[in-house]
């Protein structure tokens, strides 16, 4: 099937052609023909499989007819980030261009004065987050009784991420008969019962199982000890190790976090740049214009990211950090891997991320294979990477290439193992991990059956090590002794005072 077949006009069907696209994709061969016939649709497909495109060409064919009005936009697309609804605009301007058509793009971050004269002018497609939009309608500069066609992209995000009373606010503002649109990639069945609320008998199109990823992925799992000097180094290892990468997007789930690697990628020889919600707009846009143009090939971001951002060449993904929702997984591996192309996706797991990665793994209904060589190791926090013989027993659990997650003992968790590890009679130190035990540690620990053990010398010069007067305890320190209750045994100086009654006569 080609694109001539779905019904385009000639000046799409030209742009398309000059753009260098024969075939559509799945998603597009089946959407495009419902959205000329004036259909809802509800669209379901994988991240990089041209859902953007899926909607953008139908509305130009059917805008080819018709005016625009001073604020009172025909069209309305709503994105859950700057950066989808800019991207939104290229899409328009690549295929538009034998269209006289006025497109706004109407985000935070930019001066309410160059919108409104936009705005003012008329405009055709109106591309816009929320907030933004919201804003421009109680300051009397835009009115939505005019919009045919509704489109809510990402339509998981907009719902999932407290966007839901915005959304319900918009959708009361436009017109009853309007033409409404939802494309994503995961639909979860509760997301799924609010899409009903805006939808009319929708056309539902699944060309992927939901929350499916790229089978040009190649997905790896790396077993990670600890969250901070040592995970960075892990992925400093990663990325130098990789023979194929070109670019990368690191994900973390905080903020803080992507300032505070990407600073640390920096300081280590890396060119890398940063992209968060936090930063301002102009910010936000030099770092995703370098990574796109292959100036920086390393971009530590959010999840600000990881939803719909067409960037085709990007050879790998690392997840620095376990995502907390398993959607979001989908979406930062699937910005790699795009049209075709092969792609890596590299995800640090802790012992604390076990049951995130399990959610994941039911979610995409594959097993993630984990990463081979030493860089698969998960060890106990504060343990040598060695076993020692009289360390107590822990449960112990395989991962699923034979790689051996360390989870808590019944009796003890891991801190506590480190902190009753014996120390060494000369200096009163713990082993050192990468030195191993002391001799005298081992004789203690392991002694030789064949050999009497010999009574202990009287030491009468310097008191026993038990008998000396023990450190005061630091905050933090486990408790050896029974919890006082109230103030313990301890009685404050002025409870001890007689009471003095004063005559009252």
């Amino acid at each position: 099937m080609s694109f001539a077949d779905l019904g385009l006009s000639d000046k799409v069907l030209q742009a398309v052609t000059a753009a260098g696209y024969t075939e559509p994709t799945p998603i597009q061969a089946q959407a495009i023909p419902h959205v000329l016939a004036r259909r809802d649709v509800l669209g379901i497909a994988q991240t990089g499989t041209g859902k953007t495109a899926a909607f953008t060409l139908p509305m130009l064919t059917l805008l080819e007819n018709g005016r625009a009005r001073a604020r009172m936009p025909r069209t309305l697309i709503l994105e859950p980030t700057r950066e989808l609804a800019a991207q939104v605009v290229e899409n328009f301007d690549r295929y538009g261009i034998n269209h006289k058509l006025n497109v706004a793009l109407i985000i935070g971050g930019v001066s309410f004065a160059e919108q409104d004269a936009k705005l003012m002018r008329g405009t055709d497609v109106l591309i816009a987050t929320p907030g933004r939009l919201l804003d421009h309608f109680e300051r009397g500069k835009l009115l939505l009784t005019g919009v045919e066609l509704l489109v809510i992209d990402e339509a998981d995000r907009m719902l999932d991420m407290g966007f839901i009373p915005d959304i319900e606010r918009i959708v009361k503002m436009v017109p009853f008969t309007r033409q409404t649109l939802f494309f994503s990639a995961t639909m979860p069945p509760e997301i799924e019962r609010l899409a009903d609320m805006f939808l009319h008998t929708p056309q539902r199109i699944e060309v992927a199982r939901p929350a499916s990823t790229a089978a040009t992925i190649v997905q790896k799992l790396v077993a990670t000890g600890s969250e901070g000097h040592e995970k960075r180094d892990l992925l400093r290892r990663l990325i130098r190790g990789e023979a194929e990468l070109n670019n990368g997007i690191i994900f973390c789930n905080r903020k803080r976090d992507v300032a505070l690697l990407q600073k640390s990628l920096a300081s280590h020889g890396f060119n890398v740049a940063a992209l968060h919600g936090d930063m301002d707009q102009r910010a936000r846009t030099i770092a995703l214009d370098g990574f796109r143009s292959g100036e920086v090939p390393l971009l530590v971001a959010s999840d600000v990211a990881a939803r719909g951002l067409d960037i085709p060449a990007v050879s790998h993904v690392f997840n620095f950090d376990v995502p907390h929702h398993p959607e979001d997984y989908v979406h930062r591996i699937g910005r790699t891997g795009r049209a075709g192309r092969a792609g890596h996706a590299f995800t640090l797991v802790t012992r604390s991320d076990e049951r995130s990665v399990t959610a994941i793994e039911s979610l995409i209904g594959q097993p993630i294979p984990w990463a081979e060589g030493d860089l698969g190791v998960l060890p106990e926090p504060g343990a040598a990477p060695a076993e020692r013989e009289d360390a107590p027993t822990r449960t112990r659990h395989r991962g699923k290439s034979g790689q051996t997650l360390r989870r808590r003992g019944a009796s003890e968790t891991g801190r506590e193992a480190a902190r009753s590890e014996p120390r060494a009679r000369k200096g009163g130190r713990r082993d050192s991990p990468e030195r191993g035990p002391s001799p005298a540690v081992e004789a203690e620990a392991a002694p030789s059956p064949a050999r009497p053990k010999e009574p202990a010398p009287q030491r009468t010069a310097e008191p026993r090590r038990e008998e000396r007067r023990p450190a005061p305890r630091r905050r933090g320190d486990e408790d050896d002794g029974e919890t006082p209750i109230g103030l313990g045994s301890h009685v404050p100086a002025f409870l001890l005072r007689p009471a003095v009654i004063k005559s009252t006569k």
